[in-house]
């Protein structure tokens, strides 16, 4: 398939590979550090398999564990491929910036200038910001089931009433960041999946992350576990490709976090895109909201880390509007968590540091299990400097 990028050159792609001098190239102790964290988590929550990704100082090291799937014992590869869950919107608002900076559409645009559908209704009035950041009004948090085809979607949004004034309120729901995907795609002047397989991946330098996994790739793609130990994989639905639909491996993914660190030569403006992401809009407590990235002042404590990643988030939650924005900073700690029924991703890095990490598993268990492991791992590695 062909794989090129609209009114931009390729990525400079440079390949990651285990580092042979300095700390970070100590593979022996970065292993400890991180066997340390993530075994007994697998022994608690019986955990089949886990990738973790560490990025230090430009240096790339990945830790695999246990088995793709328990029915053929196949270990865990830097092949490997997990899904993501909501971490998939970093990628989607990854796209959405692109199309600002390139002027295919503007933040502060609103939905009806790409939906003429929706004008003279509600969510024709709501600012594409806004649904980038949890803030449009109040969405349930899923889809509803019964919303199964592009017709059917336009009537979902033609009839929804915000149940608070935009900006006032974060309401986390998939239904806003997936409809900024499909609004961006509209304006790009293609299919959602083919803008991000064709052209926002490989222009990442990501040879290994898909929404569509391909026959030749699925035997590398992990079988997943609900927590009650069933088998389980994501089942696409309306707006999933969005939302929460991208498959990855721990390479890729610490690619992507060296991108949003700086650290790889990507085109200016995909670069500029990329930074974009990390503006704060709104404060929610002791959490920026971000482009969906979710920030905190660094250093930030575990435990202002777990309660901002807890299911409490999940709740609507009022917010105070930065006006203006905060611009990117390096002295944050950025992160993401992403779970699908039978997977559990988390994903955390502070430039100022210019250290970060990814933890991939075949089993959903606690965000903040997944976010103390990470935790515990970067702090070591920074103690030990």
């Amino acid at each position: 398939m062909k794989r090129d990028w609209i009114g931009i050159l390729s990525a400079v792609l440079v390949s990651t590979c285990i580092s042979t001098s300095g700390f970070a190239a100590d593979e022996l102790k970065l292993k400890t550090i991180s066997d340390a964290a993530i075994k007994p988590i697998m022994d608690k929550y019986g955990i089949p398999g886990m990738a973790v990704a560490i990025t230090a100082d430009g240096q790339n090291h990945i830790f695999n564990y246990g088995v793709e799937s328990k029915d053929t014992n196949r270990p865990v590869t830097p092949a490997t491929m997990f899904e993501l869950g909501s971490i998939s919107k970093t990628f989607t608002v990854t796209l959405t910036s692109y199309a600002d900076v390139t002027g295919r559409l503007s933040l502060s645009d609103k939905a009806s200038k790409y939906l003429p559908s929706m004008k003279g209704r509600p969510f024709g009035d709501v600012v594409l910001m806004n649904l980038g950041t949890h803030t449009a009004g109040g969405f349930p948090l899923q889809v509803p089931d019964e919303v199964k085809t592009e017709k059917q979607l336009m009537e979902y949004l033609a009839s929804w009433k915000p149940s608070y004034a935009a900006g006032t309120h974060r309401t986390y729901a998939n239904p806003s960041i997936g409809a900024l995907g499909y609004i961006t795609a509209k304006s790009m002047g293609k299919d959602f999946a083919a803008l991000m397989e064709d052209q926002l991946f490989p222009s990442l330098g990501l040879t290994s992350t898909y929404i569509n996994v391909p026959k030749s790739r699925m035997a590398d793609y992990a079988q997943g576990y609900k927590r009650s130990g069933e088998p389980a994989r994501m089942t696409p639905a309306t707006l999933s490709s969005e939302a929460y639909g991208v498959k990855s491996t721990a390479g890729d993914m610490i690619r992507f976090i060296d991108a949003n660190m700086g650290l790889v030569e990507l085109d200016e403006k995909l670069r500029q895109a990329i930074t974009n992401t990390h503006t704060g809009y709104f404060d929610v407590g002791a959490m920026t909201q971000d482009l969906i990235w979710e920030q905190y002042s660094y250093p930030a404590t575990l435990t202002t880390l777990m309660d901002n990643n807890s299911g409490a988030m999940l709740k609507t939650i009022p917010v105070k509007q930065l006006t203006p924005a905060m611009e990117p900073r390096d002295d944050v700690w950025i992160n993401k968590t992403g779970s699908t029924n039978g997977f559990g991703a988390y994903v955390a890095f502070v430039p100022k540091e210019r250290l970060g990490i990814v933890i991939l598993a075949n089993k959903n268990y606690p965000n903040e299990d997944r976010v103390s492991a990470a935790y515990q791992i970067l702090t070591e590695i920074i103690s030990a400097r």
